[in-house]
């Protein structure tokens, strides 16, 4: 599972211009979250197909950075997203983004955005 960031100006029609990119391909989006800070914003995104989303992006002279994604199984209760975070922390493994990309009754599948992937899945074992 892969992550895109796309750095956007905070000005209409810019969700709708990636959305566009996006759904020409046929790219269905697992998960995405979006959040602006004056006036730039941030979509980060998950695909169903990374190779095609990555194509449709680039088609679309759309720039993006790539990321890989941990992905977690929780129970949906107070206290597991701290003791998901703290392990990161202790760790010294970074934070960039997170994701709910999946519910299962009392289940919540989060995706993690990090520094150190590969740090962070020995942590969260």
């Amino acid at each position: 599972m892969r992550d895109f960031a796309i750095h956007l100006t905070h000005r209409p029609g810019e969700l709708a211009r990636v959305a566009h990119a996006l759904a020409r391909k046929g790219v269905n989006l697992k998960s995405v979250a979006a959040m602006t800070v004056g006036n730039q914003g941030v979509l980060r995104l998950i695909a169903d197909d990374v190779d095609t989303a990555r194509s449709a992006l680039k088609e679309g002279n759309i720039p993006f950075e790539e990321h890989e994604v941990v992905t977690v199984l929780l129970e949906n209760k107070a206290g597991e997203l701290e003791e998901v975070a703290s392990k990161l922390a202790n760790g010294n493994v970074n934070l960039h983004a997170t994701y709910v990309v999946g519910l299962d009754g009392d289940l919540v599948d989060l995706a993690l955005v990090v520094d150190d992937p590969k740090k962070a899945k020995k942590l969260l074992e």
